[in-house]
């Protein structure tokens, strides 16, 4: 009868203490909630915060709030500042053109033949099979990765570049890995809606063989067997160990070389390569050099002398000329600082070494075009 009793009392005190405390807690709750409604504070945009938010806005919108000996300038390591950074999710292989001015000569030809190859491999052309690969090959120093860039600017692309060094590794089989890698991340840049291509710069050194001294390494063949592979199927590249059959959308691939009979054979043929054979004519080299020396103010009837004086150079051996111009100012503020000052001068120095404009003269351009040739003539 006791144990009844005691047992009773301590369910009434039980049933009495759960009907006390839920109305405690949503008295706390109704304040808190009232509480966040009404305040106008800085903390507000904190408070007021939704469930799907992100936690690394939220870091960052409490900046300023806090006094800097806590939370850590911006930049460097505090408690406010985001902890992954937007350049984080940039790619390293993707390049811009944002530091090219404009100016510079695209020739008409070099830019139809990119747009054309392009815009084909984005159409659907009934029973029309287009090549995937666009060679530009000719001579060293004509200019053909600068063209390429200002085609690409002009287009609005922004490529995923590779160089001749990325397709040769201590591991087998890492260069063939990593083009299907930027093919498939210039693929994912297609798929947002936005138009992308692949750049391989100096194919033929990467993946030529230059005479019968090169060695002809793993790397070698998978190179040449990968982008044969992607030119037939550019639209299911998969990365090695992945055996999922997804379609991916096309991307149109761009390399430039000197010599592309170097490349193995069955990667340049029509099916494969649409090939491009860049000479530039007399035109294509005076607007160039109208670009190279658009800042020193000379005229076109000068360039035109320049350009028919030294017929059989490069392009690059115009901006090779315009930099041996200020050779003669360079000796002279050496001959005032003195050989064993210039070191001070020039390294590790807030005050940088500048030049009024040089005085490019067509007699000027021409004795230090002279001797470049002179130059040359000696290597020979």
């Amino acid at each position: 009868m006791q144990t009844t009793m005691k047992s009773s009392a301590v369910k009434g005190q039980r049933v009495s203490s759960a009907r006390v405390a839920p109305r405690s807690v949503r008295r706390a709750q109704l304040h808190v909630v009232a509480a966040s409604r009404s305040q106008m504070g800085r903390w507000r945009s904190i408070d007021a915060d939704v469930d799907n938010s992100d936690d690394q806005q939220d870091i960052t919108r409490g900046r300023a709030m806090v006094d800097d000996l806590f939370q850590g300038g911006f930049g460097a390591g505090g408690t406010h500042n985001a902890v992954l950074s937007s350049t984080e999710y940039l790619s390293q292989a993707r390049a811009s053109f944002n530091n090219i001015e404009d100016g510079f000569y695209i020739s008409p030809a070099f830019l139809d033949k990119m747009t054309i190859h392009i815009a084909k491999n984005f159409m659907d052309l009934p029973k029309i099979k287009v090549p995937l690969i666009l060679g530009i090959w000719g001579g060293k120093g004509q200019g053909k990765t600068f063209q390429c860039a200002l085609a690409y600017k002009k287009l609005g692309i922004s490529p995923i570049v590779m160089s001749a060094g990325e397709l040769e590794s201590g591991n087998a089989g890492e260069p063939a890995k990593l083009i299907r890698t930027r093919y498939r991340e210039a693929s994912d840049t297609i798929k947002k809606g936005k138009m992308c291509s692949l750049f391989i710069n100096d194919l033929d050194a990467g993946a030529g063989r230059m005479g019968d001294t090169t060695q002809y390494t793993v790397n070698n063949q998978m190179v040449n067997a990968t982008l044969m592979n992607i030119a037939d199927n550019p639209t299911n590249v998969q990365l090695p160990g992945v055996y999922k059959n997804e379609e991916i959308p096309r991307v149109p691939v761009v390399c430039t070389g000197n010599d592309f009979s170097t490349l193995y054979a069955p990667l340049i043929r029509d099916g494969r390569m649409e090939k491009y054979y860049w000479n530039p004519t007399r035109e294509d080299r005076i607007g160039v050099c109208m670009g190279i020396f658009q800042e020193d103010a000379v005229n076109r009837g000068d360039i035109e002398r320049l350009v028919d004086t030294f017929p059989g150079q490069s392009i690059d051996f115009f901006g090779a000329l315009r930099a041996r111009v200020y050779d003669d100012m360079v000796r002279k503020w050496i001959a005032e600082v003195g050989i064993e000052g210039i070191g001070s001068r020039l390294v590790n120095t807030r005050q940088k070494v500048s030049f009024p404009k040089a005085s490019m003269t067509l007699e000027v351009l021409l004795k230090y075009g002279k001797a470049l040739v002179e130059e040359q003539e000696n290597v020979k």
